[in-house]
């Protein structure tokens, strides 16, 4: 998990893998602002790119970087693992509380949680779902959005 988060927490590595891997979140400027085996935050920017017509950041691109803190944390567990574990989301689930305009910085907090997950994933070989959380905060403090993804993994047993 060190190599990952390493590898994360490098912003001119984790922004090349973007250019190759995620290039819409690359261009809509996502930083990770730490990750760790507990956590990750992730930060976007209100700009011209990520804006709405209401003068706020289109919930696309706050869905874009809610769904990479919860990603990250799952990648953290699976980067390298043996067996393969294969992630997708299977569901997503968005409230909205304020417009989001600023930094707005999104938080992951399940990173525990996951790490049982995978463990009894990689055990039985069956497919297993999860819901992370991701809560979006702006820069004065208040929560902006909240979003919870199901992610569907599965252990590549042979």
């Amino acid at each position: 998990m060190d190599k990952f988060q390493k590898l994360v927490n490098n912003s001119f590595l984790f922004r090349l893998f973007l250019v190759a891997k995620l290039p819409m979140a690359f261009i809509a400027g996502i930083r990770v602002n730490e990750l760790t085996n507990e956590k990750a935050i992730v930060r976007i920017k209100y700009k011209w790119l990520t804006q709405n017509p209401f003068k706020s950041m289109y919930f696309a691109c706050q869905a874009m970087a809610a769904e990479m803190s919860t990603g990250l944390l799952v990648m953290n567990y699976t980067y390298q693992s043996n067996p393969t574990v294969s992630m997708l989301i299977v569901k997503n689930k968005a409230e909205y509380y304020k417009k989001a305009t600023g930094k707005i910085t999104f938080t992951c907090n399940d990173g525990n949680h996951i790490a049982e997950i995978i463990e009894k994933c990689k055990h039985s070989g069956e497919g297993i779902s999860i819901d992370l959380k991701s809560i979006g905060i702006d820069e004065t403090g208040d929560k902006v959005s909240e979003f919870t993804f199901t992610w569907s993994l599965k252990a590549k047993l042979k």
